[in-house]
């Protein structure tokens, strides 16, 4: 009995949480922000506006007498950051020849299952590599927190916040060099014995004094940092129930941040005042940093339909989605901490 595309449209939604497969890499990021509450929906719209406060409405007035002027002058402290959606697809398809190669219903529903695992795979990968790195050459209208890309537009910039000059959703940080649009920076200048653990304490102290709300949630180290940053805990090493995650699964931790390697990090940046060093981990709030699907396509997947002209039949997993901020002070770059 041929298998119906109601059936095999089933079968790829009961398998959309759970994609694994051959090629899998670890997807600190993603997984990441959707564990610590930094995806958001939104229901349409051309473009995703986010109201920013980057000046005081008005001035203080001190009364000796009472009778002083008061000073009226009041500024428009809200800007909009504004970003484009990224939108993409891949589809999933079988054709009637592999259906007829492969007896038996259950047979071609794996066919059918393997397909949606390596699809969902490949997407999630390379939205990760994008958004750490901003190098993909397909999801170019990804946003990246990898400041140092062509363009400026990168959220994370290996700069003190003086000398940050990239424009993140339209706001330039020159124009607003306010504290909560400039990213917390430390060089560990090679040398994460001395200036690794110092590094990180005071990312940390620096991005938690201009947070309007939250801590950082997530580590995401190199693997070579993530190495270092053990080995110099390894006297007094503790671990955290990593609750979402399989039970049992341990995890590095740091001031109640989830700690992880991801196979992305460590890649090569040259900033002008840093000079030439890699992007080894970054401390992220998620309450400033945001991934925003659009309601619909969350990695939504399609009936399967045949396909005009061929003997194939095929699905499509669509996304649309964007990285935004809200604010970009609670989050921190530790630079070059390879050795």
């Amino acid at each position: 009995m041929a298998i119906s595309n109601d059936l095999l449209s089933s079968t790829l939604y009961s398998i959309r949480d759970g994609e694994v497969d051959e090629l899998y890499k670890k997807v600190a990021l993603l997984d990441g922000i959707r564990k610590n509450g930094g995806v958001e929906t939104e229901d349409g719209g051309i473009k995703i506006q986010r109201p920013l406060a980057l000046a005081e409405h008005s001035q203080i007035t001190q009364l000796a007498t009472g009778y002083e002027p008061v000073s009226l002058a009041v500024n428009d402290i809200l800007r909009p950051a504004v970003y484009d959606w990224c939108d993409f697809t891949a589809p999933i398809v079988v054709t009637k020849k592999e259906e007829l190669e492969n007896s038996g219903d259950k047979a071609v529903v794996k066919i059918v299952e393997a397909r949606m695992r390596s699809v969902m795979g490949m997407l999630r990968r390379e939205m990760n590599k994008q958004m750490l790195q901003g190098n993909s050459t397909v999801l170019t209208a990804l946003n990246t927190l990898n400041g140092d890309t062509a363009g400026g537009n990168g959220f994370i910039e290996p700069e003190a916040p003086a000398a940050q000059t990239n424009v993140v959703g339209g706001i330039s940080k020159v124009t607003f060099p306010v504290p909560g649009w400039q990213n917390q920076f430390f060089d560990v200048a090679g040398a994460f014995s001395t200036n690794g653990l110092r590094g990180m304490t005071e990312l940390g102290v620096a991005a938690s004094v201009v947070a309007p709300m939250g801590d950082i949630k997530h580590v995401i180290m190199s693997q070579k940092a993530f190495s270092l940053y053990r080995e110099s805990l390894r006297a007094q090493e503790r671990y955290v129930d990593e609750k979402t995650l399989n039970g049992g699964r341990l995890a590095l931790g740091w001031a109640g941040a989830i700690v992880e390697a991801d196979p992305i990090m460590g890649f090569a940046a040259n900033s002008s005042s840093a000079g030439a060093g890699f992007y080894s981990a970054y401390l992220l709030n998620y309450d400033g940093i945001k991934l925003v699907f659009h309601s619909d396509a969350d990695f939504a997947v399609s009936p399967f339909e045949y396909i005009s002209g061929t003997t194939a039949r095929a699905a499509q997993l669509y996304v649309k989605a964007q990285l935004i901020a809200d604010f970009l002070g609670g989050q921190g770059l530790l630079f070059d901490a390879e050795s």
